[in-house]
């Protein structure tokens, strides 16, 4: 709750900085009107600034621990995320991940994947700053085999050259490609760092080896970390609303914004507020991160004390609920669509109660023959309930997977439990440990490409396969 508090009131700063003082203007909102807009704003907002941060620290800022590369520059990390990584809150541990962001302003680009085998899963997500994922590349969407895709942006009216496979179309002018390679076990990883070198990004021009058009023209990226997107929130949201161009379900709610002065060609300079608009945007500010929350607990449906549901996809998928996209990006950024991946995910017991390492020790029991229904993988991976980020432990470990089954120790009759909680259930039994924090507790399950046969978990939580619930230890 302190967290909160102090991302409101950061919020609230931001908000009464960037309003337009109005009283003596004869169309000046009223307070009303100021609770409203603070509100929706802030839910409307919140996924393109986290979007923005997370780029920034990436490929923008140099000095930030979190710095992959620079835009247009394909890296790939050699191994999973572990406690250290911390610009994205809930990062999946289980794939070695490939980055890129790509600056579409001045002409298309072309993502290149070489064939890679039946038996390995990987997946190219494409992501704009609306969080919106807007085209896949892999396993489940186009297959194993090579091809070369055109990324392009928002206001593009070209033609996809011969030998392209399929277009993709960004929302937004900045565009990220998430890559994902399976690694089937520690011992893998030299086969997975072969087919990431097989992965390519070039602009078209390149591609088609012919002179580059005119550069588009320097941008001023205004800095961004997680403690920046709370002091400067609106002047960030501005600066993605710069480069994002509204679809037509965005027309009101900027046209809201733009009554408070918010909107890409605004610029976040005013100071004062009369008090009684300054104590409407506290509670319409309040209003909407409670909803956020709110919105994040209920996410599809509840089932064993599970959250299961479907909370990430395109334009379309959305269609102008922007509380979902703000609940989805607060719940895990950047996730992927349910035919993709789906993400059931719990602080709870079944009655309700948190799970709390500091306090008791749980288990989560898999019966044999019901293992999580996925065509790639599955696993369960724990975090911090407080930071919603992976935990420091004396294992190294921050997940269970189903490449690790054939390591583990199994119950009579072919069943297998995960032993949740912050210290060794001792050595006969920590195969199966998860590693827990000396507090609350997020767990977050992964499906990777569901089977859509029975028993299969999609639709999300109307499925016929239910995640087992987590028990206390008594």
């Amino acid at each position: 709750m302190k967290r909160l508090s102090l991302l409101l009131a950061a919020i609230l700063a931001a908000f009464t900085a960037t309003i337009r003082p109005c009283a003596a203007q004869a169309d000046a909102p009223t307070a009303d009107e100021v609770k409203a807009v603070a509100e929706e704003a802030c839910i409307y907002g919140l996924p393109l600034v986290m979007a923005y941060t997370a780029s920034h620290e990436f490929w923008l800022d140099k000095s930030s621990s979190q710095y992959k590369s620079p835009m247009g520059e394909l890296v790939h990390s050699r191994r999973v995320f572990t406690y250290e990584d911390t610009a994205v809150i809930v990062p999946n541990s289980d794939t070695p991940y490939s980055f890129v962001c790509l600056d579409l302003r001045a002409e298309p680009w072309v993502v290149s994947v070489p064939e890679v085998e039946k038996e390995r899963y990987f997946s190219v997500q494409m992501v704009d700053w609306n969080t919106f994922n807007f085209g896949y590349i892999g396993s489940r969407a186009t297959g194993n085999a090579a091809g070369d895709f055109l990324v392009v942006g928002p206001d593009w009216k070209g033609q996809a050259p011969a030998g392209i496979k399929g277009v993709l179309r960004s929302s937004s002018q900045f565009a990220i490609a998430i890559i994902r390679t399976q690694l089937f076990g520690p011992d893998d990883m030299k086969n997975v760092a072969k087919i990431q070198d097989g992965y390519q990004v070039r602009p078209l021009s390149a591609f088609l080896k012919q002179p580059a058009p005119p550069a588009a023209a320097a941008m001023d990226f205004p800095k961004a970390n997680a403690e920046l997107a709370k002091e400067n929130f609106f002047g960030l949201l501005e600066f993605v609303m710069q480069v994002a161009p509204p679809g037509p379900e965005e027309k009101d709610i900027r046209a809201k914004l733009a009554r408070i002065g918010v909107g890409p060609e605004k610029k976040s300079d005013f100071k004062d507020l009369p008090p009684a608009h300054k104590a409407a945007a506290l509670e319409g500010v309040k209003a909407g991160m409670a909803k956020v929350q709110e919105r994040m607990g209920s996410i599809g449906k509840r089932i064993n004390g599970w959250q299961v549901g479907s909370a990430f996809g395109n334009r379309d998928f959305y269609k102008g609920d922007w509380l979902l996209r703000a609940a989805a990006a607060q719940a895990g950024i950047f996730g992927n669509n349910a035919e993709e991946a789906v993400y059931p995910m719990t602080r709870w017991l079944p009655d309700g109660e948190v799970i709390d390492t500091s306090k008791n020790s749980y288990e989560i029991t898999f019966p044999a023959g019901h293992f999580p229904p996925a065509k790639a993988f599955w696993s369960v991976t724990i975090y911090d309930g407080k930071s919603q980020l992976l935990i420091k432990n004396p294992i190294n470990r921050y997940l269970i997977n189903s490449p690790m089954l054939p390591g583990m120790k199994k119950n009579d009759g072919g069943s297998i439990t995960l032993h949740i909680r912050k210290d060794s259930p001792g050595s006969d039994k920590e195969s199966n440990w998860l590693p827990a924090p000396d507090g609350p507790v997020y767990l977050v399950m992964r499906l990777y490409w569901p089977q859509t046969e029975s028993p299969s978990i999609l639709p999300p939580g109307e499925g016929g396969w239910a995640p087992p619930a987590v028990q206390m230890v008594k």
